[in-house]
């Protein structure tokens, strides 16, 4: 077996994306001038945000994220063990490595930490009201933000008599900075509180392992179980509306075939009407979510593609015809969390400990809905307003010529983006032909065929040297590498007698038929009562718990959406196997055991 990884220079570009690395900023790239640095360490490729080829401006977002995740590490709350993760992009995927902080500095940066971190903790839920109050303000900021085409003829009262000084030259490009600014703040908010809703997790779960070395991680994870976060609150709007056609006879006109004509029908009457209100009521926010990760454009949004919702809620009313209750089993699944925390909390040994414990574990229950919740308000909430706002932005370049359809624009870079603009505005201004039109077309037609080339290399999992044991809690509890897996990695994925072994994410064991799916376009192909195979969830797939008996995906930890979301629907789930959308086929007969993390081809 290798004891490495192949470094990222070995790595050859797939046939036909020769010259990809233009796609990308240069400082993202693997370079000679780094080498020694890049070559000494281990990268892995993030699977569980970015599973697939980035196009150019949607890598924009990647960095934004990774930079500030780093930053709030190492600058604003120095984490004692960990300073930032690296990033790199390699053939269009992104790649990560964490970048530990000297050991020689750790006794110095916890009490930082500790004064920073604890001012968090002690307020809460004050400073989390605060949050909410800012990421809905800079929502609405972002909504202001409107690409028109320059005029024909600037209005005299709002240019030339007002004084103003600049004109709408000047504010076009002036909103596609602010634009980028808010996608930047966005995600300095974003970590304001996820890094340290994991340290407080973390701390629980050290307190523990050491207290009981042979507890198992799930049966930590399940303690903080129960808890009710808005990340589910787009599903239970979908079943709320299931419910109202129910109770309100409405029921039969989603059998209509499409939305026109279920609509269609409900506004022939008062109750339909009231429904249809109801469904736009709930559009705004819950409905901005992205049948994907949220970080790349082209996944679809339910607002937009308002077929994706209507077609949950019409499964959602033939369950309840039948007599199914759509509700996730609360009851069940806090008895369990409390008959596990009453077990392990008689078994301390001191009143200290039992405080010690209880205090541990409120705090994670407090900080624990932030982990999921941020998830809809960044990741899809407010990512889906900045794809909407940049693809109007690409439609204005269409009027110009620049390219043939809206979501070109995506194949430029951010500063590409940005020299379109003034080439566009310097024509408005001059007037003179711009260059774009001669430039841009052939260009994204040649792009398009190197992005084609490299959504289908199948990536390397990891590359570089991986440390002999993997310890860094973040590696772990989210992304799913431990080291039993990177030498299945190093192995090559090869099972044992039909079995894959990944995290024990959530409990129970279960058999039945495969469905393995690749992309959020084929949810609806998954039926009743089978098990999901896919390379990751997404917290839109929520409405397909309700279908399945188990998950088992190729990345993630303990601490993953799908790990997180199964244990709140009671459904067993394997994650981080790494090969099972390669080893296991839809149809096949699989026993899921979530309990001890294994996943047997029968």
């Amino acid at each position: 077996m290798a004891d490495r990884f192949p470094s990222p220079f070995e790595i050859e570009a797939p046939a036909g994306a020769e010259g990809w690395q233009e796609l990308y900023t240069y400082s993202s790239l693997f370079s000679e001038g780094r080498r020694e640095y890049e070559d000494s360490m281990f990268w892995f490729q993030d699977g569980v945000h970015w599973p697939t080829a980035l196009r150019p401006w949607d890598a924009t977002l990647f960095e934004y994220a990774i930079t500030s995740l780093s930053q709030y590490n190492t600058r604003h709350l120095q984490v004692p063990p960990a300073n930032g993760i690296d990033f790199r992009i390699l053939n269009g995927y992104a790649y990560l490595t964490p970048v530990p902080a000297p050991e020689e500095d750790i006794e110095a940066r916890v009490a930082n930490f500790m004064d920073r971190a604890g001012f968090y903790f002690m307020n809460w839920n004050d400073l989390y009201d605060k949050w909410m109050i800012k990421i809905r303000d800079l929502v609405q900021e972002l909504e202001t933000i409107n690409f028109d085409p320059l005029p024909e003829l600037e209005s005299a009262d709002d240019v030339v008599k007002s004084g103003a000084g600049v004109g709408s030259g000047w504010q076009i490009q002036a909103d596609y900075h602010r634009l980028l600014d808010l996608a930047l703040k966005l995600w300095q908010y974003h970590f304001e509180f996820l890094n340290l809703g994991y340290a407080a997790y973390l701390d629980f779960f050290g307190f523990c392992k050491q207290a009981w070395p042979n507890i198992p991680d799930l049966a930590i994870a399940k303690m903080v179980a129960g808890v009710e976060v808005d990340l589910f609150r787009p599903d239970e709007e979908l079943k709320r509306l299931a419910r109202m056609a129910v109770d309100s006879g409405l029921a039969d006109a989603f059998d209509a075939g499409d939305v026109e004509a279920t609509c269609q029908i409900l506004k022939d009457s008062d109750a339909g009407n009231a429904w249809i209100a109801s469904f736009q009521e709930s559009a705004e926010p819950w409905f901005n979510f992205s049948t994907g990760s949220g970080f790349y454009h082209s996944d679809k949004i339910w607002i937009e593609n308002v077929e994706i919702p209507f077609d949950f809620i019409g499964n959602y009313i033939s369950k309840l015809k039948s007599g199914e209750d759509l509700a996730r089993p609360m009851d069940a699944i806090r008895a369990e969390r409390d008959r596990i925390v009453n077990e392990y909390m008689d078994l301390l040994d001191t009143d200290e400990d039992r405080e010690a414990f209880q205090g541990k574990l409120g705090l994670a229950r407090v900080v624990f809905p932030y982990v999921e919740n941020h998830n809809f308000y960044v990741e899809h909430w407010s990512h889906s307003v900045i794809w909407r706002k940049m693809r109007q932005l690409g439609e204005l370049f269409v009027k110009e010529g620049f390219w043939s359809e809206a979501n070109d624009i995506f194949f430029l870079k951010r500063t590409e983006v940005e020299d379109a603009l003034f080439d566009y505005f310097h024509a408005w201004a001059t007037p003179a032909p711009a260059a774009g039109p001669s430039r841009w077309p052939a260009e994204i037609e040649r792009r398009r065929g190197i992005h084609s080339a490299l959504a289908a290399w199948k990536p390397l999992p990891a590359m570089g040297v991986p440390p002999e044991v993997i310890t860094e809690p973040f590696t772990v509890m989210l992304w799913g590498i431990t080291t039993d897996s990177v030498q299945a990695w190093l192995g090559g994925g090869d099972s044992v007698d039909g079995e894959l072994r990944g995290m024990s994410a959530s409990p129970g064991v279960v058999e039945g038929l495969a469905r393995v799916i690749f992309s959020p376009d084929e949810i609806s192909l998954v039926q009743e009562g089978e098990i999901l195979v896919a390379p990751l969830t997404a917290p839109s797939w929520a409405p397909i718990f309700g279908k399945i008996q188990a998950t088992v995906t190729d990345t993630g930890g303990m601490m993953s959406h799908a790990a997180i979301v199964c244990r709140e629907y009671g459904l067993p789930a394997v994650t981080g196997t790494g090969f099972a959308t390669s080893t296991i086929k839809t149809g096949d007969r699989i026993r899921v055991d979530g309990s001890n993390g294994l996943v047997t081809i029968l």
